[in-house]
């Protein structure tokens, strides 16, 4: 990333695409090794607050949460938005504008809508919807200096990351290009906001394009961004109290101190990890087709408007 100076060091609102499960969690370590994962926000939909823990925190974090209707949405947002102005410290805004994960699928859609439009076929990622990212820029372009423009791949020889093939120990690798824009240099018309995010996409297109075709984004030098050795000592001690607490709360309750207690814990464990993989799934967004756009398909025009009107934002970061 140019300016390798800068992240973690101003507020940011930061666009991706969506590519995984697991994007929230990406999004999360490069935070945290830019020393700003206290102050990480997203823009998120509403049923995400109600995932076990990770969801919780989310909620307690203060991220914004959307009810995918934008009459209720639009002031939403704004109050958000309001909040973060005073914001004591540097912090990110992340917003995944595609509105839903890749699929196969979707691309599908998002394809046959740009073709009977005019547009450019996109071949790796979906067409963004632009509405909460034009909200975003109007009502943060005061106080928030730039845009990270993130790009994520996952390599073509692996399966994509899920929270079951974290929580089983299996690896996962990631690629993510950064690049810094400077907020003043977006157009201040909503047009040329809606339109600007739709080039970085057609951009963001192309540079996946050549990530699976030649196994790297550019050309430019790559910059390691470092585990900060502070952030893994507080993460040890915290563990190591939690571990504690765990112990003694068990022995306290003798909860292991038969099969029948181990069986039941195993089994709330086993309840949770699924619970979670559950809704998440159940949160996939079906449809990849931008808000309020027509298609020359009929049934297709029909599926868009029920769509524009239950739902601005569908995002699972």
């Amino acid at each position: 990333m140019a300016h390798s100076h800068f992240p973690g060091k101003e507020h940011a609102l930061v666009i991706s695409n969506h590519r995984s499960d697991i994007d929230w969690l990406v999004g999360w370590v490069l935070a945290q090794r830019s020393g700003c994962l206290g102050s990480s926000l997203a823009i998120i939909k509403n049923e995400a607050k109600f995932l076990p823990i990770i969801g919780w925190s989310m909620w307690f974090c203060d991220y914004v949460f959307l009810e995918r209707n934008w009459a209720k949405d639009e002031s939403i947002l704004k109050s958000g938005f309001q909040r973060l102005e005073d914001f004591p410290m540097p912090f990110w805004l992340a917003l995944f504008v595609e509105g839903t994960r890749f699929t196969q699928q979707k691309l599908a859609v998002a394809q046959h809508y740009a073709t009977a439009r005019g547009l450019p076929v996109p071949k790796n990622v979906l067409i963004p919807r632009t509405k909460g990212f034009v909200s975003a820029v109007s009502h943060m372009r005061s106080f928030v200096p730039a845009i990270y423009d993130c790009t994520v791949a996952i390599p073509t020889n692996q399966s994509p990351p899920t929270l079951l093939r974290m929580f089983g120990g299996k690896p996962s690798v990631v690629k993510v290009q950064i690049r810094r824009h400077l907020m003043h240099e977006i157009p201040e018309t909503e047009d040329g906001m809606a339109q600007w995010c739709r080039d970085v996409f057609v951009t963001k297109d192309a540079l996946l394009e050549k990530y699976f075709t030649k196994g790297k984004f550019t050309d430019l030098e790559h910059q390691k961004i470092n585990r900060p050795k502070k952030s893994l000592i507080v993460v040890t001690c915290w563990s190591c109290l939690v571990v504690y607490g765990i112990v003694k709360l068990i022995q306290w309750s003798s909860l292991l101190s038969s099969w029948q207690g181990i069986t039941y814990f195993g089994a709330f464990l086993v309840l949770v990890t699924f619970t979670m993989q559950i809704l998440i799934q159940s949160s996939e967004s079906e449809r990849s087709t931008p808000v309020g756009l027509p298609s020359q398909d009929p049934m297709r025009q029909a599926f868009i408007q029920n769509y524009a009107e239950n739902q601005i934002f569908d995002n699972t970061s």
